[in-house]
C-alpha cells in the first residue's frame, strides 16, 4: 500500500488543517491515534476502509461536502477502498 500524502496547511494554537490526498485504491495514512477532536470535510467523497489497532474491520462512506466528528484518542489507519482518488480536509481542534 501507498502512503496518503498529508499536507497541513495552518497549525497554530487553535487548530491544525490537514488536506489528505489519496491517489488510488489502498493509499493509507499509516495507523495513527488522534490527539484533539477532530471534524473531517470530505472533497472528493468516497469508501473507505478504516482498519483499528485491535483488528476491527468496518467501512466509511464519504460524501462530498458532508462534514463529520470525531474524538481525541480515536486510534485507526484509513485506506481509500472507492477505486478512484480521493480528498478530504481534516480540521483538528486543539
Amino acid at each position: 500500500m501507498a502512503t496518503a500524502r498529508a499536507t497541513t496547511t495552518i497549525d497554530d494554537d487553535r487548530v491544525r488543517v490537514t488536506v489528505w490526498t489519496f491517489d488510488g485504491d489502498g493509499d493509507e495514512t499509516g495507523q495513527h491515534e488522534h490527539q484533539y477532536d477532530y471534524v473531517v470535510v470530505p472533497v472528493t467523497g468516497g469508501s473507505f476502509t478504516v482498519l483499528g489497532p485491535d483488528g476491527a474491520v468496518s467501512r466509511r462512506t464519504q460524501e462530498a461536502g458532508v462534514p463529520y466528528h470525531g474524538a481525541a484518542g480515536t486510534r485507526h489507519n484509513v485506506v481509500n477502498a472507492g477505486g478512484a482518488p480521493a480528498t478530504f480536509v481534516e480540521l483538528e481542534l486543539k
